[in-house]
């Protein structure tokens, strides 16, 4: 058991992972429940496993560098196992001007592949749905840009006339 121990205390000292994560790697290398449980709660107290810290920083790498939306940071997290209540509470300290900027610009970036696309309406908000972003603010995001009313347009394209 202290082999593993010594063995996921590394693993967490690394970089930021998941209690169930852990669990199962435990589990994978001792092959009993109860010691899972235990040497998962033996790294929980002493602070190398949080499902709160785990959840903040799974929602400021996704926001910010891998351009994901909230509904999709929220499903991920969820099937971590993750608490909802937890969810929520990382979810309320993302960076949502500099995510709404980042999805703005991604939008425009897929605009320019998609700008002679007779369905480019459609594969947009496709995409931004794939992204995790909600259909609300997809659509505006999206009819804004192609109707040139995104004051970002001109600064990376150049060019307002858009399709609809």
């Amino acid at each position: 058991m202290e082999k593993t121990l010594e063995y996921l205390r590394r693993l967490c000292s690394n970089r930021e992972y998941a209690p169930r994560d852990i669990y199962d790697k435990a589990l994978k290398r001792l092959g009993d429940e109860e010691a899972a449980r235990k040497a998962l709660s033996t790294l929980e107290a002493e602070g190398f496993v949080s499902a709160l810290r785990y959840a903040g920083a799974f929602v400021r790498d996704k926001s910010s560098l891998s351009g994901w939306g909230s509904v999709k940071i929220r499903f991920m997290l969820l099937s971590k196992g993750i608490p909802e209540d937890i969810v929520k509470e990382a979810l309320e300290e993302m960076d949502n001007e500099l995510a709404d900027s980042r999805f703005i610009r991604l939008m425009q970036q897929k605009y320019k592949t998609l700008r002679s696309d007779p369905n480019v309406k459609i594969k947009m908000l496709k995409f931004a749905l794939s992204r995790g972003f909600g259909y609300e603010e997809s659509n505006k995001v999206v009819s804004e840009i192609l109707h040139g009313k995104n004051e970002n347009l001109q600064q990376i394209d150049g060019n307002t006339d858009c399709r609809t």
